[in-house]
């Protein structure tokens, strides 16, 4: 179930809300939020609840065992607890991956391992992540192992953020989990950021998608036009999706009297790798820096060891998204550049005009986007190939002209500015205070519904579109 299908919008969220504001008191509502949540992920199948299970009843106990006595203990258990997390991350994710690298180096002297791949538990990476951070927490004071079984059952299997994020840590929100109160407003401005969020997702991200496809998926080898065209349109698909999703997933908890953190900050506005680091997927950034590396040392030792901290950070949160030597070189690409900054070239860049920053800026992640989409390292240097013009500069194929339909066309080009800059704020003008922002509330209300009629009618339209990060 995906937010942007009609199961979820006119028959999940619409009883679940019914539910929730219907229910007196906060533990009441937790075990409503919680219901609600385990019908959304078994929705994906039994199978996942049982993982998903596991995981809530182990870190359960193992968070109550570090809350207790020695020093020592405590870093036994948690050693014991993180690593049993990561090996069920790496059973499911990673075994396959494994066992085809080994037979690489085993083939030679005739062996090899038997290549499964299981079936990928919805959201895993997240959840293993949201599980990590409380057990982390616990052991640094951050808070208190929880005795009550649902709020932690509540904390990893909020629907909102089961799937894709965004990820959010215990310290952040255990509070709120036990005391929460909601009002008309939060609920109305929760709705807002979501209709927003659903209108990223249904009217740009699924609009560019086919754009995308077609030369990712159809096109053996994209020419110059192509190449530049399918990179740039996916830069679109993937912000606007895994971005709608978030505002989505943030509005929800706002409306619920929860507090999910913010995800993205018009990433393509930023100047610098580092910069877009502290804009992109905010919450998985901000893990990795705080849980592994200022762990490892940070940049406290000198540059040589800075920069293996970070290219451990970037290989590994290659890996996170994927079990593809593609994904590992995506994290090696953004590692080397965020190496880089740390060197003159990054104090040139910064003095450098802010047209030219961008452009670097956008010519690194764009280049990064095709080893993230790419199926496999000989499709990502087809696109290289493309981008350089060495696979010609003809005219666009058949199908991605069909493709690129005069609405498609308008948001690949409305969609950029905002990315980069967001939307334009309204200036003072002439009006008092009071009348602008009547003015500006009645039309930001106007416009929010009117993005709402939209998305129903192509929900109801359109075919299954999943969020692009609910394969990790």
């Amino acid at each position: 179930m995906v937010f942007s299908s009609v199961t979820f919008l006119f028959y999940f969220l619409p009883a679940f809300l019914l539910c929730y504001f219907a229910t007196p008191g906060v533990r009441a509502k937790n075990m409503v939020l919680l219901a609600f949540s385990l019908v959304f992920y078994a929705w994906g199948g039994i199978a996942n609840v049982a993982v998903l299970a596991v995981s809530i009843v182990g870190n359960y106990f193992l968070a109550l065992a570090i809350d207790g006595r020695s020093e020592r203990w405590r870093l036994r258990v948690l050693g014991l607890a993180v690593a049993a997390n990561l090996a069920g991350l790496i059973a499911f994710k990673y075994s396959g991956f494994l066992a085809q690298n080994l037979n690489v180096l085993l083939g030679p002297a005739g062996l090899a391992l038997p290549v499964v791949h299981p079936a990928l538990p919805l959201g895993i990476s997240f959840f293993t992540f949201h599980a990590i951070s409380y057990l982390v927490d616990v052991y640094r004071r951050k808070a208190s192992a929880n005795g009550r079984f649902e709020e932690i059952a509540v904390y990893i299997t909020m629907f909102p953020q089961l799937v894709a994020g965004p990820i959010v840590r215990y310290s952040t929100i255990h509070r709120r989990i036990r005391q929460r109160r909601t009002t008309l407003g939060r609920v109305s401005a929760g709705l807002r950021i979501f209709v927003i969020g659903l209108s990223w997702k249904v009217l740009i991200a699924d609009e560019v998608a086919p754009v995308v496809s077609a030369v990712f998926d159809h096109t053996a080898t994209p020419n110059l036009g192509e190449a530049w065209l399918g990179v740039t349109a996916y830069a679109l698909q993937i912000y606007f999706d895994f971005g709608g999703y978030s505002n989505m997933a943030i509005g929800l908890a706002i409306a619920m009297g929860l507090k999910f953190p913010r995800n993205f900050n018009l990433p393509y506005g930023a100047r610098s790798i580092s910069d877009f680091w502290r804009r992109w997927h905010m919450s998985l950034s901000s893990w990795f820096r705080d849980y592994l590396y200022i762990p490892l040392g940070g940049n406290r030792y000198g540059h040589w060891h800075t920069a293996a901290n970070l290219w451990t950070v970037f290989l590994l949160c290659g890996l996170w998204h994927g079990a593809s030597w593609t994904f590992v070189i995506w994290g090696a690409h953004h590692g080397t550049f965020l190496v880089l900054e740390r060197t003159r070239f990054g104090a040139w860049m910064k003095a450098a005009p802010r047209v030219l920053s961008h452009l670097y800026v956008l010519l690194v992640v764009l280049t990064g986007w095709v080893w993230f989409r790419a199926d496999s390292l000989p499709q990502a240097l087809e696109l290289f190939q493309g981008l350089v013009g060495m696979n010609g500069a003809g005219y666009l194929s058949a199908q991605l002209e069909v493709e690129l339909k005069p609405v498609t066309l308008a948001i690949l080009v409305l969609a950029w500015p905002l990315a980069m800059f967001g939307l334009p704020r309204p200036g003072g003008g002439s009006m008092a205070p009071k009348t602008r922002l009547a003015v500006f509330g009645a039309v930001d209300t106007l416009v929010v519904w009117g993005l709402f009629v939209l998305c129903v009618l192509s929900v109801g339209a359109a075919t299954y579109s999943p969020f692009l990060y609910f394969r990790f």
